[in-house]
């Protein structure tokens, strides 16, 4: 079998579009892979780190707030799309697939819709409650849609292909046997009450700032209050600089404060809580684990997809939802007051979140790959 990847831009589109890879991979040891993507993105590292072949195309989005710097991008992304058919067709009849999946990101739009012309049976894969531009245009001309929420074919026109809802893959040791009390032991904690808080690699601003308020609130209080938190890149001179200033270490035996968190799977298997962003693979995550949740959408991306996929796990009463724009400290320190002290809620709030896990993901995505492949016999 020989398969095309389409995915760029983000971590989100990509770390999909290998984990595919890899299962195909598992169950057809002889298949061949080539991945698209563009040669200056995430995908250009992550890609060929993963052990695949990159081939790049020059695709960018179209910015629609106007200034003189994006009238630039706009004419750069116009030239990209002259040329973007062109190139799509050379990197498909120079690997021949037999399949084509697109995970998102500008790159994969010339890649599967020449794919598509061209007859090659064709599948995207859509993260998010709010498809990205790219998927929902795509939507009209691939042969199969995976979705990770059903939320998301509200956007699509489903007359136009054939669905299913496959959820997300997520790394397998976010689903390893590890209990509670053994990560707490891990982590050097005690069995109270655990609080895991994180911005991403690059951490977010609003949860550093809600986060130092919140640390200093259970500190000076005494209260049974487990704490890591990962504040990124972001916050590497003004996190640690803040605690210091509040005379908190940022280890102790009930704090870990750290730049970036290597150990997630111990520490979600850890929390009673967690308190992040809403990308897609994070709540795949959370789910997985069947945790409870504070998120804090992040307002700047596009279509504010963050808000969608929150609300999914808030509508099912797994999380409390809160916009940036009323993630004050006070508000944060009050919700998780809240849950400290009815440790019960927050266990409902976790079975809420456990019984939205899709958990033979990868066998509903290897049903798809073999529709596609029956197409093409």
């Amino acid at each position: 079998m020989r398969v095309l990847i389409a995915c760029g831009g983000t971590g989100g589109h990509i770390n999909p579009g290998i984990a595919i890879a890899d299962m195909i991979k598992e169950k057809y040891p002889d298949s061949e892979f080539l991945f698209a993507g563009t040669p200056r993105g995430m995908e250009s590292k992550l890609v060929p780190k993963a052990g695949y072949r990159l081939e790049t195309i020059k695709v960018a989005g179209f910015q629609r707030k106007i200034s003189f710097e994006n009238i630039g991008r706009n004419a750069k992304a116009l030239a990209y799309l002259a040329t973007s058919g062109k190139r799509a067709k050379e990197i498909i009849t120079g690997f021949k697939p037999d399949i084509a999946i697109g995970t998102g990101g500008y790159a994969a739009g010339p890649v599967i819709r020449k794919a598509a012309k061209m007859g090659i049976p064709t599948a995207i894969h859509e993260q998010n409650a709010y498809p990205g531009v790219t998927n929902r245009l795509l939507s009209k001309e691939v042969d199969y849609v995976m979705l990770t929420v059903i939320e998301a074919l509200d956007f699509m026109d489903k007359s136009k292909f054939e669905y299913s809802v496959t959820g997300l893959p997520v790394r397998s040791s976010i689903n390893a046997s590890l209990s509670k009390a053994e990560a707490r032991k891990k982590l050097g904690f005690n069995d109270d009450f655990t609080v895991l808080s994180f911005g991403g690699s690059l951490g977010a601003g609003c949860i550093n700032d809600t986060m130092t308020e919140a640390i200093k609130w259970h500190v000076s209080k005494g209260l049974k209050i487990n704490h890591i938190h990962g504040y990124g890149g972001m916050g590497k001179d003004s996190f640690p600089q803040a605690m210091k200033a509040a005379g908190i270490p940022l280890k102790s035996d009930r704090l870990r404060i750290t730049e970036y968190i290597n150990d997630m799977d111990v520490c979600l298997a850890a929390a009673d809580l967690v308190i992040c962003r809403s990308g897609a693979s994070t709540l795949a995550e959370l789910e997985a684990a069947g945790k409870a949740s504070i998120l804090i959408p992040s307002p700047i991306v596009a279509g504010n997809h963050q808000y969608h996929n929150a609300m999914v796990l808030g509508k099912a009463g797994a999380a409390v939802v809160i916009e940036q724009k009323d993630a004050s400290p006070e508000r944060l320190v009050s919700e998780i007051e809240k849950l400290y002290n009815e440790p019960d809620k927050a266990e409902v709030m976790s079975q809420c979140a456990k019984s939205l896990c899709v958990t033979d993901t990868n066998d509903r995505i290897m049903a798809v790959v073999e529709k596609l492949m029956d197409k093409k016999k």
